[in-house]
């Protein structure tokens, strides 16, 4: 089936990887309910949706609510009858270390990124398996396989949102369902507002570890596990590459992203106010665009970092693979 006539809900559509991902299966055809919590930036993106043609339902949605969860589900059965495609889209994240983050805040992470995804899932089950059909996409990280220093909550949850996919396949098959599927979507690093939106305590300003990816390339990966699914699929060669050496070689890996991520994501010159970011509020309508600005990101540090081939306990780490520009 193409996403053309599709039903999809997409949750945190108003920026980043949702925005992308809403405008993508609209030009496709497909009607498209988009939910987050800023009603106004969704009303542009309902708007573009127009634009392209494509008819839309903009529901105001806070996903580490249950009800309201609930309640964009009922909305979208309500003015289109079925959904066919479900995208657990939204996230947040808290840079800091694990003995300096606030408790709550790490909580409010596990909150949004799992239980979001667990509520989103539950909802869209009931009319997927009545109507005897339907896909979960769930967005998960490469962050989810390699973790990285001072993303503790943020990498447990998208572990978690792994799981989920895994389990939930399992369950669906025992239960005879043979047309629900679900997909697990690993992205690289991607250029979103996100870095700037995630709450903050290092002392340092958090910068996108390059190379980075477009958002659409994710939306496309998307929009084609909607048509054709697959257990997971990650977004990026460099993403590929680090899950590929993480499973061979795992401690040569975290060592590499703990150096990375310390002098290129984390760098000592730039400070910055500690922040909750958007864990409890949504950030401002005018940074609810798809792209953040970091793809011309510089990648000479980087690539001095982990250019070349090293030799770590007698396992050989290829990384310039890793950070080859991608094609234009």
């Amino acid at each position: 089936m193409s996403a053309r006539g599709k039903v999809v809900v997409v949750t945190g559509a108003s920026s980043g990887i949702g925005r992308a991902t809403a405008l993508r299966f609209a030009r496709k055809g497909a009607k498209v309910v988009l939910a987050s919590r800023r009603e106004e930036a969704l009303r542009e993106v309902a708007e573009l949706c127009q634009t392209i043609g494509a008819d839309s339902l903009v529901v105001v949605t806070d996903v580490a609510d249950e009800t309201a969860v609930n309640a964009l589900a009922s909305a979208a059965l309500n003015r289109f009858g079925r959904i066919d495609v479900w995208v657990n889209c939204a996230g947040v994240s808290v840079f800091a270390s694990l003995l300096t983050v606030p408790i709550k805040d790490f909580k409010q992470v596990l909150d949004v990124n799992i239980m979001g995804y667990v509520y989103g899932t539950r909802a869209a089950l009931a009319p997927m398996i009545a109507q005897g059909a339907g896909e979960i996409v769930n967005v998960a990280s490469v962050i989810g396989e390699v973790s990285q220093p001072y993303s503790s909550s943020y990498a447990m949850s998208k572990a978690a949102v792994r799981a989920l996919g895994s389990s939930l396949r399992q369950e669906l098959e025992l239960d005879g369902h043979k047309h629900i599927h679900v997909s697990t979507v690993l992205p690289a690093t991607v250029d979103t507002p996100f870095f700037r939106h995630a709450a903050n305590y290092t002392g340092h300003e958090v910068r996108a570890l390059p190379p980075v990816y477009a958002a659409d390339e994710v939306a496309r990966a998307i929009v084609a596990a909607s048509d054709k699914p697959v257990a997971e699929i990650v977004v990026g060669r460099t993403g590929t590459a680090l899950v590929q050496q993480h499973r061979r070689s795992p401690r040569v890996v975290e060592k590499q992203m703990a150096k990375l991520t310390d002098a290129v994501m984390l760098p000592k010159k730039t400070a910055a106010f500690d922040t909750t970011g958007n864990l409890y509020s949504p950030p401002p309508t005018d940074d609810a665009a798809v792209v953040g600005g970091w793809d011309g990101a510089s990648r000479s540090r980087f690539r001095r970092l982990v250019g070349g081939t090293l030799a770590v306990g007698g396992v050989l780490f290829t990384v310039a693979s890793l950070v080859r520009p991608r094609a234009k």
